[in-house]
This record gives structure tokens, sequence and C-alpha cells, in this order.
């Protein structure tokens, strides 16, 4: 019994150290919170792995990523709000998809009224190492958007996307 316990004790003494150690390892960034409002303040590159990736917001609290559709590099905004993957008709041609004046039967309600929109499907859009395919778009005219929009229908083909302290972590 005397031996159980000293082999108890021991191992909670070697766990607190082993613990200790392993708190000191964990690189941490005190200043993470500044970074966000400081003038000269770059957001970091995503971080990927695998089928996984994480973002920074900039300093407005959005998320940018570029992406490659149809094989071009399109950046976007990662917009929760927007039910369809939005693309400005400059970026559409880019990537090859190039609706017709006949297309645009849709309307898309924006921040700034309703306006007239195409639908499209993207066959393939790759984010970091996620790819999703089939995806439900819109193209809108460049004067009715400013940026492309990442929105449900990219993001709802995904395992999970969260937001927590400050990053987006969107994992396939």
């Amino acid at each position: 019994m005397r031996q159980l316990l000293f082999f108890a004790a021991v191992l909670l003494v070697v766990g607190g150290y082993v613990a200790r150690y392993a708190d000191s390892t964990v690189e941490t960034r005190p200043d993470a919170q500044a970074a966000v409002v400081q003038p000269g303040y770059e957001p970091r590159d995503p971080s990927t792995s695998g089928r996984s990736l994480i973002l920074d917001g900039d300093r407005q609290g959005h998320f940018q990523v570029e992406a490659r559709v149809e094989g071009r590099f399109v950046d976007f905004v990662v917009d929760t709000g927007a039910s369809l993957v939005v693309l400005r008709e400059s970026s559409a041609a880019l990537a090859g998809i190039r609706p017709q004046p006949r297309d645009y039967t849709a309307t898309a309600v924006t921040a700034n009224g309703k306006i007239k929109a195409a639908r499209a499907t993207i066959e393939r859009i790759e984010v970091g190492g996620i790819t999703v395919y089939d995806v439900p778009a819109m193209v809108l005219p460049d004067e009715a958007l400013t940026k492309n929009l990442l929105g449900v229908s990219f993001l709802s083909r995904l395992k999970r996307y969260e937001y927590a302290n400050g990053r987006l972590v969107l994992e396939q």
C-alpha cells in the first residue's frame, strides 16, 4: 500500500512538471488583440492544414481569402450573410463565367437595394486545402459590388465553419 501511495505521489509531481513544461512551450501572443487595432497591423497568411483553414480578420473584422475559381485566383470576403457565392462580372469573366445580358433574370437584394443578377454554377472552388464542387453562385455587375463574396452556398458544404477569438475556422 505504501508503495502505491509513493507511486501516485511521484506521478502527480511528474505530471505537474510536464504540464508546466507544455505551457511554457506553447507560443503565446499577448499583443494579439492589440495587433488588430494598431495602425501597421497586417494579418498573417492563412494557416492551412490539410482540409482546414484558419483566417485572421482584417482591421474591420472581415475575413479575406484568395480562392481558385475554375483554376483562376479570385479574392473574396467570407460572408455568412450571403446566401450564395457572389462574383463581380470582371472576376467571373477571369474564371471563364460570362453571362449574357439575357441571363440576368434573378434579383439580388444588396445593401444598396435590388439589382438584376445572373445565376451560375461554379464547377470548383479551392480555398487552401479545401475544394468544393458545383457551387451555386450569382454574378452581379461590377458597380453593384466592391468585393466578391464567399457565401453560404460554399460554406454549407464544409464540415464546419466557426468564428472564435477573432479567427474564422473552415474545415472540410
